[in-house]
């Protein structure tokens, strides 16, 4: 018994709907939703739309029926129900004008299209529920110091019902409509008004203590129900703001680095960003790979890393790969342009750099045979050839390098010298000092 009341409300083996995913079914943990704020699988599908549509409509009926009763009855916790009724209806309406808004075509003025308008719907719909707030404690704490009869206890009594019954039907259709797009924000907002109606349900208990002789229980009612839509207000506010200010879920960045450790050839994450447009997501990474790679296999990279990023992520809808510059030591002003090394044994980029042993050639390999082996020939003017044979850097065979520097100056045609096992090949290169066009001082 217990665990179908914690069902009913969220807490049971169901109530978490289609949230559940873990990673190794390759789908990002929707998050909770909040008022004010659309997630992007209700927003982006016609279903989501068609169950705000819906909702819309039922909660409007519900809270049009209330303040009828309102009228005859006198009831301030009818009242402050019905408010909040029409306030969770009406924050369908400046969503909506937004959702139109936003799919507009980015302009030369707002090339990242019209998004943030949604941010200022929040801010509306914020304002709605506090209006409403203080409307329904104003009236409670006035009925307190100016008591009236409540009449038409039944009709009142009645109105509470139909308060619960709208709220569960409302709860009822988003929960199921959010398990078929598998939607756990619209699954979520289901329970919440779930929770909703036991509001309209408090109603009912002030028309029973009014009929037990105690008048004051409608106005206190009120107060409770006020007290509900304030904490409203407050986890709306945060959830708007935390937004405006480009604030996402503490897991996403977490996300992010999960869905790059399935990608091969990153080395690291150096930097992760997300930020919300409206219900659009846009993400920024920083990845550092082997610096030696060709256009092609870092390109390879970073698309293998937006397709896991949209895979982990449903609400994505522009992820931006980035390389990080590699390191470069300190104080090597005048090395030569590197080499660009594509050959049938190898790939990568010769270079010469500055290291705490001195100045060395060394390769790093993006592509390359089974046991490779490099050698650099030097060309001299005098004829003479000098010979640089290059070695893994701490056990790694992608960094070959050079136990000595090459000879001064550093302007000269060469060779780079590949084999493994039979097969061999001969680069010829030339590197060349820049020339800095002036003199320093």
């Amino acid at each position: 018994m217990w665990e179908k009341v914690l069902d009913w409300f969220g807490f049971g083996a169901h109530g978490h709907g289609p949230g559940g995913h873990n990673h190794s079914g390759g789908h990002h943990e929707p998050h909770g939703h909040t008022h004010g704020v659309i997630d992007a699988t209700i927003a982006t599908t016609d279903r989501g739309i068609w169950a705000i549509k819906w909702s819309f409509a039922i909660l409007a009926i519900t809270a049009a029926l209330q303040i009828v009763v309102v009228m005859a009855s006198g009831s301030v916790a009818l009242l402050a129900d019905a408010i909040h009724n029409i306030a969770d209806a009406t924050t369908a309406i400046p969503l909506w004008i937004a959702f139109v808004l936003v799919r507009r075509k980015p302009t030369r003025t707002f090339t990242y299209g019209l998004g943030r308008v949604e941010d200022l719907a929040g801010i509306i719909i914020v304002l709605i529920i506090l209006a409403s707030a203080l409307v329904a404690g104003y009236e409670a704490v006035n009925r307190l110091f100016n008591p009236r009869p409540v009449q038409f206890l039944g009709w009142l009594a009645a109105a509470g019902v139909i308060g619960f019954l709208g709220n569960e039907a409302v709860a009822v259709f988003r929960i199921r409509v959010g398990r078929q797009i598998n939607s756990a924000a619209l699954v979520a907002d289901g329970y919440h008004a779930r929770t909703d109606g036991l509001t309209s349900l408090a109603v009912v208990a002030g028309a029973v203590g009014v009929w037990l002789g105690l008048p004051l229980a409608d106005p206190i009612i009120g107060l409770i129900i006020t007290v509900a839509i304030l904490g409203i207000v407050w986890q709306s506010a945060r959830s708007v703001l935390t937004r405006m200010l480009d604030g996402v879920e503490p897991g996403l960045v977490d996300e992010i680095h999960h869905a790059a450790e399935h990608v091969a050839g990153i080395e690291k994450v150096v930097g992760a960003n997300a930020r919300w447009l409206g219900h659009r997501l846009h993400v920024d990474v920083e990845i550092a790979v082997n610096d030696g790679l060709l256009l092609a296999a870092a390109n390879n990279i970073a698309a293998s890393l937006k397709a896991g990023l949209f895979a982990h992520i449903p609400a994505l809808d522009v992820a931006t790969v980035r390389f990080a510059e590699p390191e470069t030591q300190s104080g090597h002003h005048h090395a030569p342009d590197p080499f660009l090394v594509s050959g049938k044994l190898a790939s990568g980029l010769l270079e010469i750099v500055d290291t705490p042993q001195g100045e060395r050639m060394r390769l790093r390999l993006s592509r390359h045979a089974e046991g490779l082996r490099a050698n650099v020939a030097i060309e001299r003017a005098d004829g003479a050839v000098e010979s640089l044979l290059l070695s893994p850097v701490g056990g790694d065979h992608h960094y070959l390098q050079s136990l000595v520097a090459p000879a001064e100056p550093h302007e000269f045609s060469a060779r780079l010298q590949l084999a493994a096992g039979q097969d061999s090949e001969d680069l010829p290169f030339a590197m060349a000092e820049p020339d800095h066009g002036h003199a320093h001082g």
